[in-house]
């Protein structure tokens, strides 16, 4: 089995230590890991702003590097999302078909397909779960609090690995943090006020970190943070499972 990784642009770019993470955790799980080097953008930003069409480049490819692969796993929810759901190369459907099956978000390979059931690492710390829209509602990382239904969490399953860890109870674990991608830029206000509702439910809690499947919404919450002078911090959860 290889795995090709996915690394976002913007994980790429601001936050490498989340991509280094992931892929030292699935070496020490005896994954064999490939990055191919020619990886861009996958094109969520231009569809989740209605110009699909203006990332036909990005898809083509993003067929191109990672058709070859068994698994293609990344640290990131959204992205994941986006190339399961949308990735459409058009000179090349039944490769494009194929990645789409194969693309996995981090913690739903380690536990779907690697089945993992202990981790050595080790984080004495209290944190707080986000559990990310694209993850949750998408990928069906976890049950849906609205949902009469057993709840579940892959995240969460797999941070009770971790020794030392308390992790908190939020008074409302599932919900949005207001980043949405291109939504933060065009509903500012609402983006602001749904992320500081989302960090004050960490904070009352006494959270030293915020953890997720995704950095997108732990960057947006990470700015707030910050402007509040904040001393909770926030970290990607493969930075957790790995030992850091």
């Amino acid at each position: 089995m290889t795995v090709g990784l996915f690394v976002p642009c913007y994980i790429n770019q601001f936050y490498p230590n989340a991509a280094i993470a992931t892929l030292q955790l699935l070496e020490k799980l005896g994954v064999k890991v490939e990055y191919p080097l020619n990886q861009t953008c996958c094109g969520q930003p231009m569809a989740n702003s209605g110009y699909e069409h203006l990332a036909e480049g990005c898809s083509k490819l993003f067929t191109e590097n990672f058709a070859g692969y068994d698994y293609i796993v990344s640290p990131s929810g959204s992205c994941g999302l986006h190339i399961k759901e949308h990735l459409h190369a058009g000179d090349s459907p039944e490769a494009a078909k194929k990645v789409r099956k194969s693309i996995y978000e981090l913690t739903e390979f380690l536990t779907d397909i690697l089945n993992v059931e202990a981790l050595d690492a080790t984080f004495p710390h209290r944190v707080g779960l986000h559990q990310s829209c694209h993850g949750q509602r998408g990928l069906k990382l976890s049950q849906m609090s609205e949902l009469t239904a057993p709840p579940f969490s892959k995240p969460e399953k797999l941070l009770k690995m971790v020794k030392g860890i308390e992790l908190v109870e939020l008074t409302r674990k599932d919900e949005c943090c207001g980043f949405g991608g291109t939504f933060c830029v065009t509903e500012e206000a609402i983006s602001v006020k749904m992320g500081k509702d989302r960090i004050a439910d960490h904070i009352s809690h006494q959270a030293e970190y915020i953890t997720s499947p995704d950095m997108s919404c732990l960057m947006h919450m990470e700015g707030l943070l910050n402007r509040q002078k904040s001393s909770v911090k926030v970290l990607h959860i493969a930075e957790i499972l790995n030992g850091k």
